[in-house]
């Protein structure tokens, strides 16, 4: 194998490089922008995330009860899991994501109610 063949190991520019370096935030927005171009603040879109529905549920639980938030558009896993374990935190039980819902053990529909609301959802209890 020739020297012309090799390939150089040296590593090539240092780690301080930059690609991003020379660019400037000139002209851009300082903060993120809504879908369809609406430029409230994302405190403000976040006091309306929509409708989500609180149930208390026995069935296949063998009698014990359990409160199921449902009906949540637009959040993730992750998001719903940081709710669950803030409501299971505030009503002192354990609970659960199954399913897309929330599941937490009891009757706590008033504690979850004023958790959510806080969170920019709107609450509303539905069933028995």
């Amino acid at each position: 194998m020739s020297a012309a063949d090799k390939v150089s190991t040296d590593g090539g520019l240092g780690l301080g490089h930059n690609p991003f370096g020379a660019l400037s935030g000139a002209g851009l927005p300082s903060g993120p922008l809504r879908p369809g171009g609406d430029q409230q603040s994302v405190t403000e879109s976040r006091q309306n995330r929509g409708r989500v529905d609180i149930k208390r549920a026995t069935a296949g639980r063998g009698g014990k009860t359990v409160t199921v938030v449902s009906g949540f558009v637009g959040i993730g896993l992750p998001e719903k899991e940081q709710l669950a374990k803030k409501m299971r935190n505030v009503c002192g039980c354990g609970g659960t994501v199954k399913d897309g819902n929330i599941e937490i053990q009891g009757d706590q529909r008033e504690k979850i109610a004023a958790i959510l609301s806080a969170a920019g959802f709107r609450p509303v209890f539905a069933g028995g």
